[in-house]
């Protein structure tokens, strides 16, 4: 594919027709919240459009996020979408390394100075000058600052990116930030999520190919039209929820028959983000459907808040049927007995850790 070729050359080219063209346009438009009469006009510019070039950093992250979104199953139009934005620079996912990829990531970032969207995988360590990620011996804050100050916008792929996610976790010993915290002049977009919807990123990418700007955006700068509501308001189970049927176990009565699992620690009424309408794996499922509660993880500091677990610092917070009870509207609910039964296990299960390495240094 030439850099001087449109979509819609492209389009035709492997055989894929107008018509699906504008199918694929009236369901961006419905993702995006747009009124189907946008549908024809979308279809018109993505088929003038060029290819977007991209650069994707990775900091602070497990590649959980690069997993997700080029392994996911999407429709044909909306791969080729992602495919059409020129990916010149992902250090993971490229052949070459070292020095001369380094070399590839500064040409790109010259010939595209102000036009190129910049795309952060992973937390930006800061603590101690950032010797915590170093890359080709520069630390991330300087190789993002860099960047970001000849990118069209930026873009915070995932929860660590968009906040500091698990590394910025309790007592973040590297400083972790996410990049909007550090990034000031221009236009960042997080889309979070341990690890985020591909089809959010297809959708912020055709927006931008489209109208020529980013999607409005939510008070903690994510695409509104994916974050806008909670996943409680979207959850099949919510009808239970207002029945007050509640799962008491993940294995018992109600959770077999699709009971709400808010009394489990599910954090779906404090939780902006579209996994029960998107879902997962080509609109296979989410992990409510699964039978596991949310976890949160769209929203700043989720792991310290805890849930279904026990953070590292010890700092399990406050019970969480309280507070989802009063984010909710006041139900009343046993959750805070759930929270001690976990909390009492967990400080039996660190107890038998201690003992269990404290036996192996004898030995």
């Amino acid at each position: 594919m030439s850099q001087k070729d449109t979509l819609g050359q492209e389009l035709s080219r492997r055989g894929i027709s107008r018509r699906a063209l504008l199918k694929f346009a009236a369901a961006a438009a419905t993702s995006l919240a747009l009124p189907p009469s946008f549908a024809p006009a979308i279809a018109e510019e993505l088929s003038k459009a060029r290819r977007q070039s991209l650069i994707w950093l990775s900091f602070q992250d497990c590649t959980g996020c690069l997993e997700a979104l080029t392994r996911s199953e999407a429709p044909g139009i909306e791969r080729l979408i992602f495919d059409f934005v020129s990916l010149d620079y992902q250090e993971t996912l490229m052949a070459a390394a070292g020095t001369a990829a380094e070399d590839v990531l500064k040409a790109v970032a010259q010939e595209n100075r102000g036009n190129y969207l910049l795309a952060v995988d992973g937390s930006v360590p800061v603590a101690d000058n950032g010797v915590y990620s170093m890359i080709g011996g520069r630390s991330p804050m300087a190789i993002l600052s860099e960047l970001a100050e000849g990118a069209a916008a930026v873009l915070a792929i995932g929860t660590c990116a968009a906040y500091g996610g698990i590394p910025k976790a309790a007592p973040n010993p590297t400083g972790a930030a996410g990049i909007g915290a550090l990034v000031g002049g221009k236009p960042v977009v997080n889309i979070p999520g341990c690890p985020p919807i591909p089809e959010v990123l297809t959708g912020v990418l055709v927006n931008f190919l489209t109208f020529g700007k980013l999607p409005d955006l939510d008070a903690q700068g994510r695409p509104l039209a994916y974050f806008g509501t909670t996943i409680h308001d979207q959850c099949y189970r919510r009808p239970y929820y207002d029945q007050g049927k509640f799962a008491k176990s993940f294995d018992d009565a109600g959770a077999r028959q699709g009971w709400c699992l808010f009394e489990l620690g599910c954090k779906g009424p404090t939780t902006h983000n579209a996994c029960a309408s998107l879902k997962w794996n080509g609109g296979t499922s989410f992990p409510i459907q699964s039978g596991h509660g949310c976890l949160g993880c769209s929203e700043p500091d989720f792991w310290d808040k805890g849930s279904f677990y026990t953070s590292l610092s010890g700092g399990e917070g406050p019970p969480w049927g309280a507070v989802a009870g009063a984010a909710a509207g006041g139900v009343a609910i046993g959750g805070a007995a759930a929270f001690a039964a976990r909390r009492a296990r967990a400080s039996v299960e660190r107890q038998l850790a201690q003992e269990w390495k404290a036996q192996e240094d004898e030995a």
